[in-house]
């Protein structure tokens, strides 16, 4: 019963996937999530049921459109698939629980943040809201009323010092150092993994993001700005990384507060 629940999560995590790619993707242009239905970008052919399968569709397709040939991106397939393998990885860490309700909150808020902030730079603010109160109305079950606002006041603190980040980075760059979408995420971060959880997501993406930011910036050193906003065309999301730093550390169950408490004794 154990692999056939595995299963289960699975495959409802590669639908909650492609679903989730809509969302990240409609969400902060202010699109309907319904209509238009899911079609080509290029000819606007309308995608049938057995185009719609997650994975398999694009595997039966040979990544290609149907009607017009035009090449999907391998990106949909592989998001899908790591989508369907945290809802399984999740239900094999935590089983039928209040602890796998709120790791699947947690990872599906992330995951249309992952989605929208590297397609449009934007963290959409209905996204983190509606992720905290779902959160909120899970810890409370959990937790009760008191490590409910001990949770809430981690969230809290982990706002406010990504917030003291921003500010010192914006004093010593002297330009826009992090987007606001990333400090409200800290707030999440903070709820679902406690304080000193949430701060080392800051420097576990700060460590991946690094050679990923220095890649880009050799690359398109010569780059040129959008409208007169001064952003790069080729610049690279913060959110992402502290997305993918926030569930491996959900996920790892390594005792990191421990690790602290050595650190600062």
């Amino acid at each position: 019963m154990e692999i056939y629940y595995t299963i289960v999560l699975f495959l409802f995590g590669i639908v909650l996937g492609s679903f989730y790619n809509v969302v990240g993707y409609r969400l902060p242009k202010g699109e309907s999530l319904l209509f238009p239905s899911s079609h080509c970008t290029k000819c606007n052919h309308k995608l049938g049921a057995s185009e719609l399968v997650p994975i398999f569709s694009y595997l039966f397709l040979k990544g290609k459109c149907k009607n017009c040939g035009e090449k999907i991106s391998l990106f949909y397939p592989i998001f899908e698939l790591c989508s369907g393998l945290l809802f399984a990885f999740s239900y094999i860490l935590f089983g039928f629980s209040i602890e796998l309700a709120i790791a699947l909150t947690f990872i599906s808020t992330l995951l249309i943040i992952i989605i929208s902030d590297y397609q449009t730079m934007i963290i959409p603010d209905e996204v983190l809201i509606s992720g905290s109160i779902l959160l909120i109305i899970e810890l409370w079950i959990q937790r009760g009323l008191h490590g409910t606002l001990e949770a809430i006041g981690a969230g809290i603190l982990a706002f406010i010092t990504m917030f003291l980040l921003k500010k010192f980075g914006d004093f010593l760059f002297k330009k826009e150092s992090m987007g606001g979408g990333d400090i409200k995420l800290m707030f999440v971060f903070g709820l679902t993994l406690g304080y000193p959880m949430a701060i080392v997501a800051i420097f576990v993406a700060s460590f991946v993001a690094l050679p990923v930011a220095v890649y880009f910036t050799m690359k398109y050193k010569d780059q040129k700005y959008i409208d007169d906003d001064e952003i790069p065309e080729h610049s690279i999301p913060f959110g992402p990384f502290l997305a993918i730093a926030a569930i491996v550390l959900l996920l790892s169950r390594i005792d990191f507060h421990f690790i602290i408490h050595m650190l600062t004794k």
